[in-house]
């Protein structure tokens, strides 16, 4: 309700102010306020500011009431803080996302050029991973072990207003648990955050919808999305026109929720991992939502191959006819969404997991994909996981898994190697029946995971506190390391089968160097020029004109440039991701697609009287 002056001139045709849809003033408008975490209001208006700011000065940690949900703000240079925050949130050791005052005091800390820098001051005021300087007066535990640090601007009046006071960078992470949605309402975050704040800093204005921070980075110079949510979602890509109204389901993890109306895709914000019982029921209101904020009824659903995601599960159940779109067929179809390509095109799929059409997991792929049929022509060499899914979370387990692929059981006793070492006699023992019975060892092709092997053969990363931490980590091993020449590798064939890219030549080789005792840098950077020979040898093979890269281990920059490189010099047309994230995050763009072309060639079929 508008105060008497406010509404006055509203009302007036002679004020500028006349039918100004958010008219409002220091006395009708948002109204902030400090909280203790009992509930308890200390001051209000520009005193809450002040005495926000004094806390964050004196190492507390103070939630701040947002635009799309809380953030938990901490000073970044106070060390101490920032590690009680990560044990309260727990959250051991992924980079937490700083905001900044203003650009001049981003450049103090980080490498800026201008291409950044447009990414840092757009509209969409994302956050940006940019080099931190040596000299950067950051706490270490804001991004243990990583040259860049994740940075963002004020976007909303409260923090323009509380950094004006602050004049400092502070850490402004999610407002939540590790793993759970963000924060949005003040009862919630009371009950959700109060063992973990200090103080809250909240305001009158109500958050229709939760929303993270959407992630950015730079790669050939143009923006790569890394997690779509503020500013970016629910932002259409144009796309050939839809058949029909389709809402997509898309993956487990890093899962978004799209939706299919004319010739647009609306994908939504960042939803998550769909692992605990909140983030769930962040996805089922997004199910309902999107469709409702654009007045559309899906007359068809669809959802990832895999019978166990729960995003599968939920789209089995939703009603309209389903389909099932194979995970790196989805992942090509987003990259030709992305880049507005129709026709034929050779897609490198690499990413940590994705269920095969054979049953096991894929992820090192080179699909030829066209419309809605895709044809595998190649794949890496495949080997186990021993304990599935605790595989993915300890690296030590892919590197013992690769070993023993190459050498049996003679890999057991190799204690040299710093992977090996870290095991017990009976922990070797198991694991080596594990591997031999294949009992609880799933089959692999993928490359995510041997980046985790290499990582730990490397003494990098033996077991990870956060998805993709070990290939992360290699990456900025190889960094700084230029120009290695790459390690010996094999294509196998069978007849009537995909070519099969042998690592175990390159293997052979890497043991080499670490008996060596070569850096484990130049290892690092031997390794990724590897596999940008082997992809690059691959595409000359099926004289492939256009190359997608899509999937998460195109997260990494060093991967995905150099071999945009190598390609571009052999002439071909190189294509990779830029609005819509490489990860699982564009996974239900390509859904969509897959059944769109699914749609447009059954009508085809039967204008020209042949079936499918």
């Amino acid at each position: 309700q508008m105060c008497d002056r406010c509404q006055a001139e509203y009302d007036d045709p002679l004020d500028r102010r006349f039918h100004a849809q958010p008219n409002a003033c220091p006395d009708c408008g948002p109204q902030p306020e400090l909280w203790m975490p009992d509930g308890e209001c200390t001051a209000r208006a520009a005193a809450a500011l002040e005495e926000a700011a004094a806390a964050v000065s004196a190492g507390d940690i103070v939630a701040v009431k947002g635009l799309g949900g809380f953030h938990l703000v901490v000073d970044a240079a106070n060390e101490d803080a920032v590690r009680r925050l990560r044990r309260l949130k727990n959250r051991e050791e992924k980079p937490l996302a700083m905001m900044y005052p203003d650009v001049t005091t981003v450049r103090r800390h980080c490498a800026l050029g201008p291409d950044a820098e447009r990414l840092l001051t757009a509209p969409e005021a994302p956050i940006v991973l940019l080099p931190r300087l040596a000299d950067a007066a950051v706490a270490p535990s804001v991004a243990p072990r990583n040259p860049c640090l994740g940075v963002m601007l004020p976007y909303t009046p409260l923090h323009h207003l509380l950094m004006r006071i602050l004049r400092r960078p502070i850490v402004a992470t999610s407002g939540n648990r590790s793993d759970e949605p963000i924060a949005t309402d003040e009862d919630e975050a009371l009950s959700r955050l109060g063992e973990i704040a200090d103080r809250f800093l909240v305001h009158n204005r109500p958050i229709a919808r939760a929303i993270d921070d959407s992630v950015v980075q730079l790669v050939m110079g143009r923006q790569q999305i890394l997690r779509r949510a503020r500013g970016f979602a629910p932002l259409p890509v144009s796309t050939g026109r839809f058949p029909c109204s389709t809402l997509a389901f898309g993956a487990h993890l890093k899962n978004t929720v799209a939706l299919a109306v004319e010739r647009e895709v609306f994908l939504s914000q960042h939803i998550g991992d769909l692992d605990t019982p909140e983030s769930m029921e962040a996805f089922d209101r997004t199910v309902i939502d999107l469709p409702r904020l654009y007045d559309v009824q899906p007359e068809h659903v669809v959802c990832d191959l895999h019978p166990d995601y729960a995003s599968t599960r939920r789209a089995e159940r939703a009603g309209p006819p389903v389909h099932h779109v194979q995970h790196h067929h989805a992942h090509v179809l987003s990259c030709m969404a992305d880049n507005e390509l129709a026709g034929s095109v050779l897609g490198v799929a690499w990413d940590g997991t994705g269920y095969g059409d054979d049953g096991t997991i894929w992820g090192g792929e080179f699909l030829r994909v066209d419309g809605c049929t895709f044809e595998r022509v190649a794949h890496l060499r495949t080997f186990t996981l021993p304990g599935g899914d605790v595989a993915i979370r300890e690296p030590r387990r892919c590197a013992l898994a690769l070993l023993f692929e190459r050498y049996g059981s003679d890999a057991l006793g190799m204690r040299d190697l710093a992977p090996v070492a870290t095991f017990s006699e009976n922990d070797l023992n198991l694991l080596g029946r594990m591997l031999e019975r294949r009992i609880n060892a799933p089959t692999t092709s993928s490359v995510g995971r041997l980046f985790d092997a290499v990582a730990s053969l490397c003494g990098i990363r033996h077991i990870a506190s956060f998805e993709g931490q070990a290939a992360m980590e290699l990456e900025f091993a190889a960094h700084s390391k230029t120009g290695p020449h790459a390690y010996a590798y094999e294509w196998h064939q069978r007849a009537g089968e995909p070519r099969v890219l042998d690592w175990g030549p390159m293997l052979d080789e890497l043991l080499a160097d670490l008996r060596c005792q070569v850096d484990a840098g130049v290892i690092a950077a031997r390794f990724h020029s590897t596999m940008v020979e082997a992809a690059a040898e691959l595409a000359r093979h099926e004289s492939a004109e256009r190359i997608v890269l899509t999937g998460g281990c195109f997260q990494n920059r060093v991967l995905t440039e150099l071999l945009i490189h190598k390609l571009r010099d052999l002439g071909m047309r190189v294509y990779w991701h830029q609005r819509i994230p490489p990860n699982d995050g564009g996974i239900a763009a390509g859904q969509l697609l897959a059944v769109a072309q699914y749609k447009d060639n059954k009508k085809r079929d039967h204008v020209s009287g042949h079936t499918r």
